[in-house]
């Protein structure tokens, strides 16, 4: 495996980001096509009617599935870097810093990890402006 940097630490896995989105998308054009035809066919109406709304059932769930676990992950990134921190500076994080910050801060050395906190509160950064000025790249290999 190459070393993580900016270029490359970003994470999309073909069987849920590429097959799966493309399946659930090509069910719901097509549920909705067969509600569309079934609109003056009473018998087929109902059955046409849920399959849409499985479909809708099932896109929510591919969302959520990959939104709830990342929320999770965010909240212990930022327990975790708090804590690293503490340790480096005998500091707590600066509380104007945004989970999407310090979601950033999590790829920089211990070196350059304190004054770039301090300047990623002190000028707003955003996550990725975070990550581009990161040096010396710390890898995060357990992010899902």
């Amino acid at each position: 495996m190459a070393e993580q940097s900016y270029a490359n630490h970003g994470r999309l896995v073909p069987g849920f980001h590429f097959v799966l989105a493309a399946l659930i998308l090509l069910t719901l054009i097509g549920s909705l096509v067969n509600l569309w035809l079934s609109i003056n066919n009473h018998n087929r109406l109902y059955n046409a009617a849920l399959i849409v709304v499985l479909t809708v059932i099932a896109v929510f769930l591919f969302i959520y599935c990959r939104t709830f676990p990342l929320k999770a992950q965010d909240r212990a990134i930022r327990a975790e870097e708090n804590l690293r921190h503490f340790a480096i500076t005998g500091k707590l994080l600066d509380p104007r810093l945004t989970v999407r910050q310090i979601v950033g801060l999590r790829f920089a050395s211990d070196q350059e990890f304190p004054a770039l906190a301090q300047k990623a509160a002190d000028e707003g950064l955003s996550e990725d402006a975070i990550k581009r000025a990161v040096k010396n790249w710390r890898a995060d290999t357990y992010r899902a």
